[in-house]
């Protein structure tokens, strides 16, 4: 049984249920201190409970936070440092898709809050917690996951002038930005943290059979009922392998599917526009 002091510590966003959820209980498997997230408070009591039953004995967390609001972003990184004082592993897994569109109570799109804005300010904020890791452990085994998905290839672009697409929303185009920011992310971070021993990578997990689609418009659930799913765990299989593998530390910016390289949208190789991407983030959520 590993002794808390000495396990590697996790944070999993959107930890109570789909993908996160078997994340975390894998990791908490394999002695993985985890501190998780969830929306909605009593799911986020039945996970705990689950990824404790599957902890082989280290310490485990759940933290309720809805993260397409920017303070309760900033709020669960300084409940998380009140839980740890280093991290080795940030997997920013929660997201959604709305059905129509909604602005937050911050007056930011939903759907690109919760997707990109929430896990970026959410990031930013641990990213001390995240160097004291790597100041104590080999090169690259510090990691930051970002869960995308093939929706960011669907897209020819992102308009970053107006990236929460509000001159021309949809929903459909409002997730596959979100999810191509995810990507972008990652290869921002890669670029950022070059140096410091923290890489980043960026995961399509593939379609799979959890809640996920509940929320979606109904021209993407109806074609969603005859796609063939993965499994929650197979979802979760290459965010696993990258949390805990050499090869997921011998590299950074990456985008990745079942356990291989995958060529992401042509624009994440153009270093100006990831520059500019981050740019345009940090304006987003400046002042919240």
């Amino acid at each position: 049984m590993m002794a808390e002091a000495q396990a590697r510590v996790a944070v999993v966003t959107g930890a109570s249920s789909g993908i996160g959820k078997a994340l975390a209980k894998a990791l908490a498997g394999q002695g993985w201190r985890i501190i998780g997230t969830g929306r909605d408070a009593a799911r986020t009591a039945v996970a705990e409970r689950e990824i404790n039953a599957a902890s082989s004995g280290a310490p485990v967390t759940m933290l309720r936070a809805d993260l397409s609001l920017l303070a309760d972003a900033g709020q669960l990184a300084r409940d998380i440092a009140a839980h740890t004082d280093r991290i080795d592993l940030l997997v920013n897994n929660a997201g959604g898709m709305t059905n129509r569109l909604v602005m937050t109570s911050e007056g930011l799109e939903a759907n690109f809050a919760v997707n990109h804005l929430g896990p970026f300010v959410l990031t930013r904020d641990l990213l001390p917690l995240l160097r004291v890791a790597a100041a104590e452990v080999p090169a690259g085994s510090v990691r930051i996951l970002n869960t995308a998905s093939d929706a960011s290839e669907m897209i020819p672009g992102i308009n970053l002038d107006d990236m929460q697409n509000l001159e021309r929303f949809s929903p459909g185009l409002s997730y596959c930005t979100g999810k191509l920011a995810n990507v972008l992310f990652a290869r921002a971070l890669a670029t950022r943290l070059a140096g410091e021993d923290i890489v980043a990578h960026a995961v399509h997990p593939g379609a799979v059979d959890s809640n996920f689609f509940s929320y979606a418009p109904a021209d993407t659930q109806e074609r969603s009922r005859g796609m063939e799913k993965a499994t929650e765990e197979e979802g979760a299989d290459t965010l696993l392998w990258l949390s805990t593998a050499p090869e997921g530390g011998q590299g950074s910016g990456g985008y990745w599917y079942r356990r291989q390289p995958r060529t992401p949208n042509p624009i994440v190789n153009d270093p100006a526009l990831v520059a500019r991407f981050w740019e345009e983030s940090e304006k987003l959520v400046a002042g919240r």
